[in-house]
């Protein structure tokens, strides 16, 4: 089980801030600050690059605490904010990713949501601090968090 939880929280969270980065920056592929502010301008976002660097921010900082398996629950509850964020940008364009849809988004909340639930392993940094079995409730707190907190900064900063 350790091997396995070791191989999503790396696959994802890696994936996650790696997403941040081209936010935020021209590194892996990135059109740098101002394309990040361009990129949620032009999804409806107000806020320029104060949105484009709290994104980015928030999926550099989740991520690499995903993929390291520290404070998961809180990791977990970053990733789902930022991709429930992502998904209603997406919605109108149905679930399937060839047409722009919301799938991938949504199979990060859920990995966001799995890790919270069953805690990262053994082979973590919650591990060595004798984290790595969080208590099964903060499954709904790191979801109110993360999803609640996604869907207040779309109401927050989109523009009707």
């Amino acid at each position: 089980m350790n091997t396995g939880l070791l191989l999503l929280r790396v696959v994802a969270g890696l994936l996650i801030a790696g997403h941040g980065v081209q936010k935020v920056s021209f590194r892996l592929g990135g059109s740098g600050l101002a394309g990040g502010t361009a990129e949620f301008r032009g999804d409806g976002f107000r806020g320029g690059q104060l949105t484009a660097l709290a994104a980015g921010g928030t999926q550099i900082g989740a991520g690499l605490m995903l993929a390291l398996g520290l404070l998961t629950p809180l990791a977990g509850a970053g990733v789902m904010g930022v991709m429930t964020v992502a998904l209603t940008v997406k919605w109108p364009h149905g679930l399937w990713v060839q047409h722009d849809g919301y799938e991938y988004p949504l199979v990060l909340i859920v990995t966001g949501a799995a890790l919270a639930a069953t805690g990262p392993g053994q082979w973590s940094l919650d591990g060595a601090l004798g984290l790595a079995h969080w208590p099964l409730w903060w499954l709904p707190v790191a979801v109110v968090a993360g999803v609640g907190g996604g869907l207040a900064t779309r109401l927050a900063l989109h523009r009707a």
